[in-house]
């Protein structure tokens, strides 16, 4: 029998900056050499996946109620990322604040991956690992968040392109 997993600490997002080359059937390798994310992301309002469809009304003209078709997909995206800085210059670390800075530029189109299973988050990808969602994606401008409290961090918003829904990793050296 299976085993139930609690979900803290289990999702692993990442981000490539360069479109793999099936990015419907990325490789572990390429997973593996983008941008770990989720030690940069806010887990209370992290979103990454789907709305609601569209509805068709597609009622028979013998029916008294109404009948509705499931329409296109709504995917959504949005993520607070927070700022890590340089203690000796007190801006953007080159290292630690590349997921801000990936992200900080308005229409950057970027490729994003998640996994959430019995793995925790800092587990690297493997070949056959379970994708919930890839997708390909367009960033809109980062804002501050309404209250200056905690540590820095801005929100941003995205646009997701071109989605991929419960894939998996393909082996290294293989592109599907």
């Amino acid at each position: 029998m299976g085993v139930r997993s609690l979900a803290d600490g289990h999702l692993r997002w990442t981000v490539l900056t360069t479109k793999p080359a099936d990015p419907a059937n990325p490789t572990e390798d390429e997973l593996n050499a983008g941008i770990y994310m989720s030690q940069n992301v806010l887990a209370s309002d992290f979103l990454w996946g789907f709305a609601e469809s569209d509805r068709v009304q597609e009622k028979p003209l013998s029916e008294t109620s109404n009948a509705q078709a499931i329409g296109a997909s709504n995917p959504q995206g949005r993520a607070t990322i927070f700022r890590y800085f340089d203690p000796e210059t007190g801006n953007g670390d080159p290292v630690d604040d590349l997921p801000f800075q990936t992200h900080k530029v308005k229409g950057t189109t970027l490729w994003g991956y998640a996994r959430e299973t019995a793995k925790l988050s800092s587990e690297p990808w493997e070949e056959g690992d379970e994708i919930y969602l890839g997708a390909e994606y367009v960033t809109d401008e980062p804002a501050p968040p309404s209250s200056r409290t905690g540590f820095i961090k801005y929100t941003v918003p995205f646009e997701l392109q071109y989605t991929y829904t419960h894939i998996t990793v393909a082996p290294s050296g293989s592109s599907a």
